[in-house]
């Protein structure tokens, strides 16, 4: 019998240098996509998954994140006596429970698979998640939830997967392919940022992860990869053969919100899905067309 995937992890201790000035006091997952940070939209998606714990590995200058998810009784209490209890039923609707959310510090700037490490003694013996942030996907059904739909007949390690331009490998890790039925492909190896000469497919893995604890073991190793960093990408790849692992092609657009145009054209798709604000902003997008 399959162990529930209860805990999520959030590794959100980047310093997000490519959103200078803003990002010098704010944290880059604090970034509104409308009117929601993208951290906010990771946890929803959590949430939508069925996770019940929430684990931030934060770092120097992320309290905004802390803040972010406790409640604020000096604005709770002002929207109160202003009658808006909407918008206070609205705040409290996405909040985690008292004593689900858990954070600690990735105190170097090590990497992925450093920053996921850093969460070992909070996450246990158990299945996980790992949602990042940056990975910002439009869908009916959640990316994470779409995971755990899969993962229920499937078990073991899985990764949300996209095919890329070729030339774009090398900001990916990138999958070798094995059974494949259109949507759930077997990951038979695995290769962090390859050029596009040596990548074995375009099939490359974006922020979201079901995880088996066993990666803390390979995890521990501290080996550096690519860029010199602690790599997920390498230890999954020690974990092909010990459990069954598949890439999943997910329903939905997905966002790079660590670029700037990715950034804006989430801005764009989200404030377009919405009944309140789809008309203005298409109105406004054809005005700009005719000025291009």
């Amino acid at each position: 019998m399959k162990q529930a995937v209860r805990k999520a992890v959030f590794p959100v201790g980047g310093m997000g240098t490519r959103f200078l000035p803003a990002t010098k006091s704010m944290p880059k997952e604090m970034l509104p996509v409308v009117d929601k940070p993208l951290i906010q939209y990771a946890v929803e998606e959590a949430q939508a998954a069925g996770i019940e714990e929430f684990i931030f590995v934060t770092g120097r200058g992320k309290t905004a994140i802390e803040d972010h998810f406790d409640h604020s009784v000096e604005l709770q209490d002002l929207l109160a006596t202003r009658g808006r209890t909407d918008q206070v039923d609205a705040i409290r609707a996405w909040m985690p429970p008292a004593g689900q959310v858990a954070y600690t510090r990735q105190q170097e700037p090590l990497g992925l698979g450093h920053a996921v490490w850093c969460a070992r003694h909070l996450v246990g013996d158990e299945p996980f998640a790992v949602l990042l942030a940056d990975d910002l996907i439009l869908a009916d059904t959640p990316c994470l939830k779409q995971m755990m739909d899969a993962y229920a007949t499937s078990g073991g390690n899985m990764v949300a997967v996209m095919d890329v331009p070729r030339e774009h490998t090398k900001r990916y890790g990138v999958l070798a392919v094995g059974r494949d039925d259109g949507r759930l492909a077997e990951v038979k190896g695995l290769v962090e940022k390859p050029e596009p000469a040596a990548a074995p497919s375009t099939l490359s893995v974006i922020g979201r992860y079901i995880l088996q604890p066993a990666v803390f073991g390979h995890l521990d190793r501290q080996e550096r990869g690519a860029g010199d960093e602690i790599q997920l990408t390498d230890a999954l790849a020690r974990m092909i053969g010990t459990a069954p692992f598949h890439g999943l092609r997910f329903e939905g657009e997905r966002f790079d919100c660590g670029d700037k145009v990715g950034f804006l054209h989430a801005n764009m798709a989200f404030a377009l899905a919405r009944e309140d604000l789809r008309g203005p902003v298409a109105s406004f997008l054809r005005q700009l067309n005719r000025r291009l």
